[in-house]
């Protein structure tokens, strides 16, 4: 891991996901990963697509002018990171807008190049992939429910990353009824993972 990119994404700065990033730029900068920090909210993110950037969404280069910045990450970075607090078992709104605005065509992944092709990835070099989240249900019931949030990280994000794409996660059920010792517990958790992450060769493609 040379250079992260760091989405965080939770309203509050005194919310326990904000403790969670902080812990993840600590680890960054302690193993010297370069690294740029998104924090959603605080930027005041429109996550909102727009009638116009839906209708050129396809549309390359015309596509990113909007989210330009954000396309200019996601090509820079070999890593990304996501912190953000499980609402309704998925993603906070703002974070799915990010990816609804952000992950375009010529960028995220390649347009079908002919009837009845697939598209095919854009994020290939890409090849770590970090999530570390909070959940109020429990384990049991969010795995019931299907857990989509982390679906469609570590499955729909993934599939567009590198081929063999190393990845890290951690969530701490039950936020509602959480206690000292469960999140001391979880915050020594995502450093144990993260640093494995950071530490884990760099996957080579072929």
């Amino acid at each position: 891991m040379k250079r992260a990119l760091v989405l965080y994404c939770h309203p509050r700065e005194t919310s326990f996901n904000h403790g969670i990033k902080d812990l993840v730029i600590e680890r960054l900068e302690k193993a010297g990963v370069e690294y740029r920090l998104r924090d959603l909210y605080a930027e005041g993110f429109d996550p909102v697509l727009s009638a116009h950037e839906h209708e050129i969404y396809e549309n390359v280069p015309e596509n990113r002018v909007m989210v330009d910045r954000d396309c200019a990450d996601l090509e820079w970075c070999d890593s990304l990171i996501f912190v953000y607090p499980t609402w309704w078992y998925g993603l906070p709104a703002m974070l799915k807008g990010w990816l609804d605005r952000t992950m375009v065509a010529g960028v995220a992944f390649i347009m079908p190049q002919q009837d009845g092709d697939d598209i095919k990835p854009g994020l290939t070099h890409i090849t770590k992939l970090g999530v570390f989240t909070t959940c109020g249900a429990s384990r049991w019931l969010t795995l019931f429910v299907g857990a989509p949030g982390k679906r469609t990280l570590m499955r729909g994000l993934r599939v567009i990353l590198a081929k063999r794409c190393k990845t890290a996660f951690a969530a701490h059920f039950l936020m509602d009824s959480s206690t000292p010792e469960s999140r001391a517990k979880h915050l020594a958790r995502v450093q144990k993972r993260l640093d494995r992450l950071i530490a884990v060769p760099t996957p080579k493609e072929g």
